[in-house]
């Protein structure tokens, strides 16, 4: 059964940024399996900004395209970016379907947008595979998925930002309300790991609309990102 979404997100991802929280782990062609240990890793591909700016970060388990998201699993929040270079966690195997689908989305705390401080700085894994899930997307979800065409993640670790638009048809038409299954609280060790393990947190959303400022110029910057990862 597809277990409720912790936030609905309609964004538009522009350009205004190359990655700076570049995930190495999980990458295009890792598998993981619902009910293990995994690790998520990242580091600092030198561009701006930097993990110090980007700071205190979300970590959640996503899906979807440019356009929509859906955080299925927040895996940790405050993690310190800058100090703390990966975490572990158990993917909850309700959240949704066995899928290649899923992503890893970092929001980041307090860094904003270059281009629209209404919205978080974001950061993005490449599309990966979850087996072993015992739930199911629910037909919002699955829409947001199959709308891959817009998609930038596949094959790719790439930064993002939002940036708002008025005449988005994309919006939310109700309010979101959801709980997150997590894994609980973090504990960042000397070798800048950390850890996670027991709790649930809940959240609600009323949907943001927003569209990417230069869609083709997007696309390109991540077809261009996917190639050069997709040895990975």
């Amino acid at each position: 059964m597809f277990s409720k979404p912790s936030v609905f997100v309609l964004f538009g991802l522009a350009t205004s940024a190359l990655a700076t929280v570049y995930i190495t782990d999980p990458v295009g062609s890792t598998v993981w399996n619902a009910g293990d240990t995994v690790t998520v890793s990242w580091q600092d591909d030198g561009a701006s900004p930097t993990l110090e700016e980007f700071g205190e970060a979300k970590f959640a388990i996503a899906v979807g395209n440019s356009l929509q998201q859906t955080i299925l699993q927040v895996i940790a929040e405050n993690v310190n970016v800058a100090t703390t270079s990966s975490l572990q966690f158990v993917p909850s195997a309700n959240v949704g379907a066995s899928s290649d689908q899923y992503f890893i989305r970092v929001d980041s705390n307090n860094l904003k947008d270059a281009n629209n401080s209404q919205y978080p700085a974001l950061s993005f894994s490449a599309k990966f595979t979850i087996d072993g899930m015992s739930g199911s997307f629910n037909s919002s979800v699955q829409a947001q998925i199959d709308g891959q065409s817009t998609a930038p993640f596949a094959g790719a670790s790439t930064s993002a930002s939002a940036s708002a638009s008025h005449s988005s048809v994309a919006t939310a038409s109700t309010t979101k309300s959801a709980s997150a299954s997590t894994t609980g609280t973090v504990k960042a060790s000397s070798s800048g790991t950390a850890t996670h393990s027991g709790s649930a947190a809940s959240a609600s959303s009323t949907g943001n609309s927003a569209t990417a400022s230069n869609p083709k110029i997007w696309l390109s910057v991540a077809l261009a990102a996917a190639l050069g990862l997709v040895a990975c």
